[in-house]
């Protein structure tokens, strides 16, 4: 699925308010009134859907080459593995491998064109059937065709039955009975055990059977390197000292010709951006939320463009349910109540041009039709209950701190270093936990050590980053919130919590095929989600992007994905 996570700020999807778009006039509505609310709900309603600078593929200038920041140097290149399911991953990955879906800035979605030229949900009584006709031409990079072999060879790792696949998901995949050969070997059969109504958001991205074979290569198989591609560019070079990944044309592409010679992902610690996109080396930045200067200094910057759009990524914090100090929930409530999420939001997105609310939902946006406020008391500012919490829980206040069996409660805020706003998150909420007792320690580590050091294998207690999401809200439940089977089979449920009741209704939503139903049982769930604090959500994260103003057909996507990269490239 495409769900990835993400420590840039504000990485499944589509908020009470503050102000509105802007930092604290003394016109604007009192933070946290009705007023300052419903004027931030309407200042959301009117954010562009996609904003790319959209330019004909015939207008399009032939050649170029565009220079683009990752925020961290990827190891892994699969997307599917734990280590991989990364949005750095998919920046790239995107221009480079086949998927079954093409979604646009509405969240309406078709078969990909390129890869899968027809597909057919039918149901055969209770049996749902769906059927996909590969382009003809579809080849992978080593000469191998693209056929049903590689469907069912990601069913086989992907579904949850081999655990010496290390997966980030099994959503979909866990609910297939069979992947078959149709008529042809371009024709794909997937029977499926139990419905899935979302169907649409499998095989996306699909990697070849070469890799999907075997747990080893996909496990350790793209480490370091892109060994297959099937897309309109392919890998000129992985350069690990200079931190860079080239892609060029491929001229065996099947699909229209990309209009631009070729692609350069550099990763650069976030604060670096700005100052690479003010010089010139860079033809696009992504301005973080809490960086009003940096806004300001790209607007300033000749022949840019600021380009935002409401997309389905949200900031939160993550609450490690495995951590010593955090294993008893309602431990973990008075943490969540201790914390003014609207003090957060407020500071994170200041100045941003952006609508400054809080968001009430694990699964919807403030934009999405689904979305209701469920984070009742424990999204509430309460340190008055919360302190009751901690005493019941025997933690009682000895000093500025408490303790318990002469322990202190003390816990790791835990920040990628070159990111400010992740600091001072860090730090507003140290200062508003010391008020309840509980010490907080901010530890700022390494950009690229940030997931695969501390947050995959849980080594932190409380972490803030983004989720970012895709027109399949309802899929990152069973990914991100379903109870781990094991230790070392947690998928991205990385607080490693849940609960029977939870499951069961992520089981229901999962096989729900009446949209409206989907949403209702959605809502149920993020309510017990809310309940466990497993995740604690801050905010729809801003999706602003500088960029050269003659840059065609790129920029802030929304629900677009993924992104058409033939059409990329520079106005005439």
């Amino acid at each position: 699925m495409k769900v990835a996570h993400k420590a840039a700020a504000g990485a499944a999807l589509l908020a009470m308010a503050l102000t509105a778009c802007g930092g604290g006039a003394a016109d604007k509505p009192k933070a946290g009134s009705t007023e300052a609310a419903k004027e931030a709900q309407q200042a959301a309603a009117q954010l562009p859907g996609i904003s790319i600078n959209p330019v004909a593929y015939e207008q399009v200038a032939e050649g170029g080459t565009v220079t683009l920041a990752t925020s961290s140097w990827q190891s892994n290149w699969n997307y599917n593995q734990v280590n991989g399911t990364h949005d750095n991953t998919d920046q790239v990955m995107e221009a480079l491998m086949p998927s079954a879906f093409r979604s646009d800035d509405k969240a309406d979605v078709v078969n990909h064109p390129d890869y899968v030229t027809e597909w057919k949900m039918e149901l055969q009584g209770e049996t749902q059937v769906v059927t996909y006709k590969i382009h003809e031409k579809a080849t992978w990079s080593d000469g191998t065709p693209i056929t049903y072999k590689d469907f069912q060879a990601q069913w086989k790792a992907l579904n949850g039955e081999e655990k010496k696949y290390q997966v980030s998901s099994t959503d979909g995949y866990d609910r297939v009975k069979s992947v078959e050969k149709g008529a042809t070997d371009k024709d794909v059969v997937v029977t499926f055990a139990k419905q899935y109504p979302d169907w649409k958001n499998m095989f996306a991205p699909l990697y070849p059977a070469s890799t999907n074979d075997d747990p080893e290569v996909f496990n350790e198989g793209w480490v370091g390197k892109i060994p297959v591609t099937a897309g309109p560019f392919k890998v000129e070079s992985i350069n690990e000292t200079t931190k860079a990944v080239t892609l060029v044309r491929d001229d065996k592409w099947w699909g229209r010709k990309a209009k631009l010679d070729k692609v350069i992902f550099r990763a650069m610690e976030t604060g670096a951006t700005i100052n690479a996109f003010v010089n010139g080396e860079l033809d696009a930045v992504e301005i973080a939320a809490g960086d009003a200067a940096g806004l300001k200094r790209v607007k300033e910057v000749a022949n840019s463009d600021i380009r935002k759009a409401a997309a389905p990524n949200w900031r939160h914090i993550t609450v490690n349910g495995s951590s010593e100090l955090l294993k008893d929930k309602s431990v973990r409530q008075a943490v969540a109540m201790g914390i003014n999420r609207e003090t957060i939001a407020a500071s994170d997105l200041k100045d941003m041009d952006w609508p400054i609310q809080t968001l009430g939902n694990h699964l919807y946006m403030n934009t999405h039709k689904g979305y209701v406020d469920n984070s009742g008391e424990v999204g509430k500012y309460n340190p008055e209950k919360a302190k009751q919490l901690l005493e019941a829980a025997g933690w009682k206040q000895e000093g500025e701190y408490r303790k318990k069996d002469g322990k202190e409660f003390a816990v790791r805020f835990t920040v990628p270093a070159s990111l400010p706003v992740a600091k001072q998150e860090g730090e507003l909420t140290q200062a508003m936990l010391k008020e309840i007792g509980v010490k907080v320690t901010v530890e700022a580590v390494p950009d690229d050590k940030f997931f695969d050091d501390y947050i995959i294998p849980g080594n932190f207690d409380l972490v803030p980053f983004s989720w970012l999401g895709t027109p399949f809200p309802n899929t990152s439940l069973p990914q991100i919130y379903k109870t781990p089977t094991g230790p070392d089979n947690y998928g991205s449920n990385f607080p490693r919590t849940g609960t029977p009741e939870l499951d069961a209704l992520i089981e229901q939503a999962a096989g729900e095929m009446d949209p409206q139903k989907a949403i209702d049982l959605g809502n149920q769930a993020d309510k017990l989600i809310w309940d466990l604090v497993h995740t604690i959500p801050l905010y729809q994260r801003p999706d602003i992007y500088g960029t050269k103003k003659n840059l065609a057909n790129y920029g802030s996507f929304g629900f677009a994905d993924p992104k058409d990269w033939t059409a990329v490239g520079f106005t005439k």
